[in-house]
């Protein structure tokens, strides 16, 4: 199995392409975004070049979907309203100005996300960057460098993982606190015999100053602690 048909990618064809342009009427859903909402960026310019593109393929512009706010999550309301839309197959194309202007998530989620609109069979297509066409004839190469870019970042993404954690192990947190839980240091002696004498969990807990888990875990199996004899 290629790198490209493991990522389940299922793109309209180009037979089907081009019988969708004889027979009917491709109908293309535009996503702009801009990254602030004060008016400092215009988002009419990215609109006004796709519109023309659209115009120029013979496609019929479906809905305009338009977000003003960071393209760092997947959170804009837009965005979830195209894919929603998508999902039903209300639209063939997505058009956008560039891919960082679809979104900035990173490779793996951006791939995730052009994925999804392809298991929906809509396609995409990217006004600044022509290579990035799943309808076009170099469909197949788009999917394995976008699989391979995936993968880097997934691998990028574990090495940065390991070594945060090596560095923290070696020279602590910022905090100055070791990684993880730390460590319950209590007498565990004083807390079995003062379960016999039968002081209750929660007296144990505060006296010893830990919680009732780690009372519990201390005093061992219920029989060992006593649990038989006295009420919690």
């Amino acid at each position: 199995m290629t790198l490209a048909s493991s990522l389940q990618f299922d793109l309209l064809t180009l037979d089907e392409v081009a019988r969708l342009q004889r027979t009917q009427t491709i109908h293309v859903a535009i996503y702009a975004r801009v990254s602030t909402s004060d008016g400092k960026q215009d988002v009419e310019n990215q609109l006004l070049e796709l519109r023309r593109f659209a115009a120029s393929q013979r496609w019929s512009i479906f809905q305009e979907y338009i977000d003003h706010e960071s393209g760092k999550t997947a959170d804009g309301a837009q965005f979830q309203q195209l894919f929603k839309d998508g999902s039903q197959r209300r639209f063939d194309v997505v058009l956008f100005w560039s891919l960082d202007r679809f979104t900035r998530e990173g490779a793996l989620p951006t791939l995730q996300h052009l994925n999804l609109l392809s298991s929906y069979r809509v396609g995409f297509r990217s006004f600044a960057e022509p290579y990035l066409d799943s309808c076009g004839f170099v469909k197949d190469a788009i999917i394995a460098i976008l699989g391979t870019i995936a993968k880097q970042e997934r691998v990028r993404i574990s090495e940065r993982v390991k070594a945060g954690l090596a560095r923290s192990r070696e020279n602590g947190t910022r905090s100055g606190k070791e990684i993880g839980r730390p460590r319950v240091v209590f007498r565990r002696d004083e807390v079995r015999e003062m379960r016999l004498q039968g002081l209750s969990w929660r007296s144990i807990s505060r006296r010893a100053g830990v919680s009732v888990a780690s009372v519990r875990r201390a005093c061992g199996s219920p029989a060992e602690a006593g649990e038989r004899f006295f009420d919690a």
